[in-house]
């Protein structure tokens, strides 16, 4: 077979405001603002290749991009299909780093790869799912009038359920208290508990453990799905979590902060874990989400997809032991509030509105990702760029 080689490497930083959006009071995470504006980065990907092709991936972050930077020029020449080899290049040159910055380039070279053979990146790995099954992952708990209270959770709760969703996730307030949380998992359980699978993401953001043992014991009576990054161990400490193992019967999701296979298995085997957290962007990308699915099966685990977008859509239609897809951060005053609506020039879309009546959505069928790209849109938005060649 041809050698198709990397050309050109192109990444394109671009600025957007997000409308009706700030940050919480630690200034860290995404909170519901009225007339607030969010400034919010994304970087396009784009891998010119000898045969004429582009690769193409929106998605990333700044440290990630700095990443890239340590390995991107030295790819200038070699082989765009031999992403394993690619994947150990980036992995060894990274070795002192968390590896996010393997992510985006990865998935731009699946991309490649589905244009050049004229397939979808769910075809290429086997994939037979048309429609996924999406769960509402809310924005965090605010003090502005949106997730303000347990009732404000509860009535959104219902909201999404009329949508078609079939399950609903918190994400609480970084001002919470531990009596306003447990009122949350109650209240919600009890305006949608039995018509929809229930989850709790504190974010990382109880204090102790002893508090995240008490919430999940709240949990366990409601019947939870899952518990997941529960408290300020950041969701690292493998002893911590098997612990909560030991003492709850809700089942633990962790390894959304833990990077790359070895340490996903390290955290399996541990015990720290029931269900495992991967995501393409932070995990080696499409490569090394698929090694960390395939690991997950090889232990009689299922792997749940963080967030949403084109990437996940694909590895989750060739996953077997997956359940849910993350539809993020929604909120019943900002629908669609992402980067959707002006980086694609197609008819993508993730949102609270996305899903259709049985809450569902498609997954792209076209090659590659199967997404159409709006470059224009993108360059308009451009603070930086950077040309590898």
């Amino acid at each position: 077979m041809a050698k198709v080689a990397i050309e050109e490497i192109e990444v394109i930083e671009a600025r957007y405001q997000l409308p009706d959006l700030g940050k919480d009071s630690e200034g860290v995470g995404l909170v519901y603002q009225p007339k607030g504006k969010k400034g919010v980065s994304c970087f396009g990907y784009r891998v010119k290749s000898s045969a004429g092709i582009v690769g193409e991936y929106v998605g990333g972050d700044s440290p990630s991009f700095a990443q890239f930077l340590k390995f991107g020029r030295s790819l200038i020449g070699h082989d765009a299909l031999a992403r394993e080899q690619i994947y150990d290049l980036a992995k060894h040159a990274l070795r002192k780093f968390d590896k996010m910055g393997m992510g985006p380039f990865d998935i731009a070279l699946w991309d490649l790869a589905g244009k050049y053979y004229g397939s979808s990146i769910s075809a290429l790995l086997g994939g037979w799912r048309e429609k996924l099954p999406c769960y509402a992952s809310t924005m965090a708990g605010d003090r502005n009038g949106g997730l303000d209270s347990p009732g404000a959770f509860a009535k959104f709760a219902i909201e999404c359920r009329d949508l078609g969703y079939s399950a609903f996730k918190l994400h609480l307030w970084d001002d919470y208290s531990l009596k306003e949380v447990i009122a949350t998992v109650y209240a919600v359980s009890e305006a949608v508990g039995g018509t929809m699978g229930l989850m709790l993401d504190p974010a990382g953001k109880l204090r102790t453990w002893l508090e995240a043992w008490q919430v999940g014991r709240a949990c366990d009576e409601c019947n939870f799905l899952w518990l997941e990054d529960m408290y300020k161990d950041q969701g690292l400490s493998v002893h911590g979590h098997a612990r909560l193992r030991q003492l709850l019967r809700t089942p633990l999701l962790q390894t959304e902060h833990v990077r790359g296979l070895e340490e996903h298995v390290n955290f399996i085997e541990g015990g720290g874990t029931d269900l495992v957290r991967v995501d393409p962007e932070y995990d080696g990308g499409i490569t090394g989400a698929m090694k960390i699915a395939h690991a997950a099966e090889g232990f009689g685990l299922d792997v749940e997809i963080h967030a949403p977008g084109p990437a996940q859509r694909q590895i989750m239609a060739a996953i077997r032991n997956t359940n849910f897809y993350e539809m993020a951060l929604v909120h019943p005053l900002t629908d669609e509030i992402g980067r959707a609506q002006e980086i694609y020039a197609d008819d993508y879309r993730d949102g609270l509105n996305a899903v259709d009546a049985d809450g569902m959505l498609k997954v792209p069928d076209g090659p590659g990702l199967g997404v159409v790209y709006d470059w224009e849109s993108i360059r308009a938005h451009a603070v930086d760029s950077v040309v590898l060649k």
